[in-house]
């Protein structure tokens, strides 16, 4: 089992950089990563250089937040051709509603008695995609909480008193949008999402995977989710949604092997094909 296919770095709510992830990725003996930062790939430049000086094979890729039915749903995109002006622009509004979302965010956490600011928060997230992760990083420096996991729990999340929701982009656009720049979109977690009942849905706009190996997955979800794989012909893929070292999910606790790894180069090879022929068949017809 050789690669581990859902990381994080700085670029959005993780704790290392892209050069320090692939160093510990060499190290835990990793053979193939996919960086797939949330909603940005700002990491990817400083991630696939540090991969090709120590031979690692980094998977250029993001992780795509959207919503249904009040819950979130990741969507993440492989091999992706992230210099896409399309793809650039769909992040870059992503980018600026975070933004939005944070100042109103800080301004009810401020009326609810918590002494924080947007400066703070944008120091801590360093990296494009600021996010509620950030704030409660925030919130536990200055003692408010004892980790980030109980500032969610009793503030941050659905239904909570400091939970302000953001612009609702829908799963299928996310998978468009992956599509259109040329990446393999897969549904992350959906255990953890509560999905389900999407995929067949998703499948239908065009979804080609649906990751089967993640921490939160037990194994009578792992049968179930590979039983919904074959029944709807989608690649199976894996990661350990890696945030911190210090974090719930540890580098490598997921991974795949070499057959999931070439499905997934393959899939990508036949959208290109896709891609190519209804661009000639469009040219021809004008």
């Amino acid at each position: 089992m050789i690669a581990d296919l859902h990381i994080h770095t700085t670029a959005s709510d993780g704790v290392l950089t892209p050069r320090q992830l692939i160093g510990l990725a060499w190290n835990i003996g990793l053979k193939v990563i996919a960086i797939t930062d949330h909603d940005t790939v700002s990491g990817l430049p400083e991630g696939l250089a540090a991969g090709k000086e120590c031979g690692l094979e980094v998977i250029p890729g993001v992780e795509l937040s959207t919503e249904w039915e009040d819950r979130e749903i990741h969507i993440l995109g492989y091999f992706i051709d992230w210099h896409h002006e399309i793809l650039r622009s769909f992040l870059a509004q992503m980018r600026q509603d975070r933004w939005k979302r944070l100042s109103k965010m800080v301004a009810r956490l401020r009326y609810l008695g918590y002494d924080i600011s947007e400066e703070e928060v944008k120091e801590e997230a360093r990296g494009e995609a600021v996010g509620r992760p950030h704030v409660a990083d925030v919130l536990v420096k200055k003692g408010y909480f004892p980790d980030r996991k109980t500032a969610f729990l009793e503030l941050l999340e659905r239904g909570r008193k400091g939970y302000v929701p953001r612009r609702k982009v829908e799963p299928g656009e996310a998978v468009e949008v992956i599509l259109k720049c040329g990446g393999v979109p897969v549904l992350a977690h959906p255990g953890f999402s509560r999905a389900d009942g999407l995929i067949p849905h998703l499948v239908n706009l065009g979804l080609w995977g649906i990751e089967v190996y993640h921490p939160s997955h037990d194994q009578e979800a792992v049968e179930r989710y590979l039983q919904m794989a074959r029944r709807h012909n989608l690649l199976i893929t894996g990661g350990s949604d890696f945030h911190s070292p210090q974090g719930e999910y540890q580098l490598g606790q997921c991974r795949v092997g070499p057959e999931e790894v070439e499905e997934l180069r393959w899939a990508h090879r036949q959208i290109i094909k896709r891609k190519a022929l209804t661009y000639n068949l469009t040219k021809d017809l004008y």
